[in-house]
């Protein structure tokens, strides 16, 4: 479990689908969708109501190894300069319980 990994890829509302068929094919048993909120440098505001931009981000655990291939998949496929405006990074697993990866 040492080498486990955290995979968090957040992207636009309505490629998360998209984002997890990348993983899956780069290696990822599975993975979590969560929906979000977006808040970046630009926030618009309309009557002074904030717009926030809705996000998903897409949670997989995944050996290191395989963590970065999503992440070059996902840089060329849904990356920043894409619709989906991908973004994802990674976090070391210290413990978990439940999965079949233990």
């Amino acid at each position: 479990m040492e080498h486990t990994k955290a995979l968090f890829i957040v992207v636009n509302a309505g490629f998360a689908e998209r984002i997890v068929e990348i993983a899956r094919s780069e290696g990822a048993g599975g993975a979590t969708i969560i929906n979000a909120r977006g808040e970046g440098l630009n926030v618009e505001k309309i009557m002074g109501i904030t717009v926030d931009s809705e996000k998903e981000m897409v949670l997989s655990l995944v050996d290191g190894n395989t963590a970065a291939k999503i992440m070059s998949a996902v840089k060329d496929k849904a990356g920043i300069c894409t619709p989906a405006h991908g973004i994802c990074f990674m976090l070391p697993v210290e413990q978990m319980i439940g999965s079949n990866q233990q």
